[in-house]
């Protein structure tokens, strides 16, 4: 589970995240990853938003993947740089991958977009 302080909540701050000037993204097969930085200041910790629409299944399989995608970034968060809002959206495929493929899309997404 994600702490409350990092998450994303507000859909001016996913739409920020995604659309926003500077916005940077990392997609593949089972994952997209957006991200955009916010604030440079030190003491706003990293926030992080999901989107898993219907076109992943219907809401077990929805839900399902939302936990395994949370658990994936909690501990990636150290690696996610201060003042950095990032937006994990899930596609279809995501909903029928393994958790090492699915964990390994995460890490290589987030890695991306921080290096940018």
């Amino acid at each position: 589970m994600l702490p409350a302080r990092h998450r994303l909540r507000e859909r001016s701050d996913f739409t920020s995240a995604v659309r926003g000037p500077g916005a940077s993204r990392a997609g593949g097969r089972l994952i997209v990853v957006h991200a955009n930085r916010t604030d440079a200041r030190a003491d706003l910790p990293p926030r992080v938003g999901f989107v898993v629409s219907k076109a992943v299944g219907n809401a077990v399989v929805r839900n399902r993947t939302k936990r395994r995608l949370r658990a994936s970034v909690a501990t990636r968060l150290d690696g996610i740089p201060a003042g950095v809002d990032v937006v994990v959206r899930a596609n279809p495929a995501a909903s029928d991958a393994a958790w090492d493929e699915l964990d390994l899309a995460v890490a290589r997404g987030l890695e991306k977009v921080c290096r940018r």
